[in-house]
């Protein structure tokens, strides 16, 4: 009898623990997204500046922080709009256990835009 509990015991704490590191992970990948986001509309905000080079730089941002996997959900996008830059990513994180929901968010980072002189 001792035997099942233990292996039942080890099996959830196992599924604990999974569940945990998911969520430390999500949080890491949130803390990247919004650090991409926050660079890239930095970057945008340059008087020679694009969309295109915002979105560049957010991309180049997540590749240095996060892994292919968790990239493939990050969607972002810019924009320029009565002078200020908007870097906005969409982000869906998937769960590690198939019974868990995913985590969907929305990050958006601004600047102004500088002017010619």
């Amino acid at each position: 009898m001792t035997t099942i509990q233990y292996a039942f015991a080890t099996a959830l704490v196992l599924v604990v623990f999974v569940m945990v590191a998911n969520v430390i992970v999500d949080l890491y990948a949130r803390g990247a997204v919004r650090a991409a986001v926050d660079e890239a509309a930095r970057a945008g905000a340059r008087v020679d500046a694009t969309t295109a080079d915002c979105a560049t730089r957010a991309g180049e941002v997540l590749v240095g922080l996060v892994g292919p996997t968790l990239r493939s959900g990050v969607d972002v996008r810019c924009e320029v709009s009565d002078g200020v830059v908007t870097a906005r990513a969409d982000v869906e994180l998937p769960s590690w256990l198939a019974w868990m929901p995913d985590w969907a968010f929305t990050s958006i980072g601004t600047a102004v835009k500088e002017e010619a002189p």
